[in-house]
């Protein structure tokens, strides 16, 4: 469903005679696994890698598609498409309180605010947050957070899930309910992470370095290949 072709992404410099930064160089991938993770050391590229995949950030060369759907040039559709989680869900979480949060996601799909409200609530039961619909996001737990940071992209019904290091922040048990979540979830689902287990639990997983696909296997031999990678 996804495709880069001939991708890469490079900073310019900033002053006269520095060298330009690049991002990620050569990267052609379809990306068509229910569940796909990628690797990399701080700073490899998964980050941009990921942003690629719904427009937040656009290539410097090549081209991203999604369902045929070019990245810079339909970038309304492509959203539409691909809903994306942040590491830090303080990063998107726009409202209040959770209900009103989920709301606003709703606002173009949901007419009427009793309807929205409804069918917010309706969806923050469904993750087990019910009870949390009006408290301040600020008195909310990581993990707590992050499920309706989840909720409210979920909400617009995506055809795919990008999540950038969503267990980061979380503590164990968080990050055990968040795996149980991903494992659950109907969307194909393509995440980076630092946790070993956590990509373990893909159909795919592609090690980044140095901005590079320097490894694309199932998560037994690419694991192998990463942890190979930063010895």
């Amino acid at each position: 469903m996804i495709s880069l072709e001939g991708v890469g992404v490079v900073i310019p410099p900033v002053r006269r005679g520095d060298e330009p930064r690049v991002l990620l160089r050569d990267i052609d991938l379809d990306l068509t696994e229910r569940r796909i993770a990628v690797v990399g050391a701080n700073g490899s590229g998964k980050s941009t890698l990921l942003r690629l995949l719904n427009g937040l950030r656009q290539p410097t060369t090549g081209t991203v598609t999604v369902a045929g759907h070019n990245t810079g040039k339909e970038a309304r559709a492509v959203r539409s498409l691909v809903g994306f989680v942040f590491t830090d869900p303080l990063a998107q979480l726009l409202m209040s309180t959770p209900l009103e949060d989920v709301e606003l996601s709703l606002r173009g799909r949901v007419k009427g605010q009793g309807e929205r409200n409804r069918r917010a609530l309706e969806l923050l039961e469904e993750r087990g947050l019910g009870r949390l619909a009006h408290q301040s996001i600020y008195d909310l737990s990581g993990g707590e957070r992050q499920l309706v940071a989840l909720t409210s992209v979920l909400a617009v019904e995506p055809a795919v899930l990008v999540a950038d290091e969503p267990t980061t922040l979380l503590d164990l048990r968080n990050r055990r309910e968040l795996r149980r979540t991903f494992a659950e979830l109907e969307q194909q689902i393509i995440y980076s992470t630092h946790d070993l287990d956590f990509a373990a639990d893909a159909d795919r997983v592609l090690v980044v370095d140095d901005g590079r696909i320097v490894a694309d296997d199932a998560p037994g031999p690419a694991l192998a290949a990463y942890e190979a990678v930063v010895a």
